[in-house]
């Protein structure tokens, strides 16, 4: 070869050698790049959300928010977590439990335990529920399901937990597993037969997809295991009507009143 043709050769060499130092994708490097990526996205998503949520807000109600920033930057980690349920408190009474949950989160995160991790998941699955932004609602659904995994992780026994993840699932499935949230209550209430919070859940799900008399069979059991459980009998209500027992669904109405301390004039 001619000088011009071995530059060339040298100058692919050196190129090629670069790429492969570059790009190591063994598998362990190719996840960890990933995951990288996941929060770098997570962290974007919040801060959008953070300002657009701010932008919403009144003189008044935004003064009230950066007077329990401000505290809180200069509070040591100590102390911040009372600021963080402040702000929460305040976010959630704004409508806006996507912020409110993310408050909810920094509390769990400064140590709040089991129940500061179920708050937080909790609230974000409100966020779920409501929320008809679906990059908003995706990003909640993402932060319930962390935040319960670690709720059920430090008290795997506690069963409300383990309803409320599934819940999560239920309102915005897995595009590849729509039945996800379903199939998890099921195999709860199967490894915990008679639990009426279980069963309230399954007769709730009926009632939203129009499986009435399955709604009725369902929570007829819960009330059957606990005669008091509020929403049990409430929703009775709903699943009688759509049997066509008008009957039973106006005595269930009765009790549901009495039971959640309303009146009917």
């Amino acid at each position: 070869m001619n000088r011009t043709q071995w530059i060339v050769v040298l100058v692919f060499g050196a190129l090629f050698l670069l790429l492969y130092l570059s790009f190591d994708l063994t598998p362990g490097k190719h996840r960890e790049v990933e995951k990288q990526r996941a929060v770098a996205a997570v962290s974007t998503d919040i801060s959008v959300i953070l300002k657009e949520a701010s932008s919403t807000l009144s003189a008044d109600d935004a003064a009230s928010v950066n007077v329990l920033l401000a505290a809180a930057e200069k509070s040591p980690d100590s102390a911040k977590a009372s600021y963080y349920q402040q702000l929460s408190g305040l976010w959630y009474d704004f409508k806006r439990p996507d912020v409110a949950g993310y408050y909810a989160e920094q509390v769990a995160l400064l140590g709040g335990g089991e129940e500061a991790w179920s708050i937080a998941g909790t609230t974000y699955s409100i966020c779920v529920q409501q929320e008809k932004n679906e990059k908003i609602k995706a990003f909640c659904t993402q932060k319930a399901v962390e935040a319960l995994e670690k709720a059920v992780s430090v008290n795997p026994g506690e069963l409300r937990h383990k309803v409320n993840l599934a819940l999560v699932y239920a309102e915005n499935p897995p595009k590849d597993n729509p039945m996800k949230g379903v199939l998890m209550l099921v195999d709860l209430n199967e490894k915990n037969p008679g639990q009426p919070m279980v069963l309230t859940q399954l007769g709730r799900l009926a009632i939203k997809t129009g499986q009435f008399e399955k709604a009725v069979e369902r929570l007829e059991q819960a009330v059957n295991a606990d005669p008091g459980y509020v929403m049990a009998n409430c929703l009775l209500v709903q699943a009688y009507e759509g049997v066509g027992m008008q009957d039973k669904a106006a005595a269930f109405q009765q009790k549901c009143n009495e039971l959640s301390g309303r009146t009917v004039e």
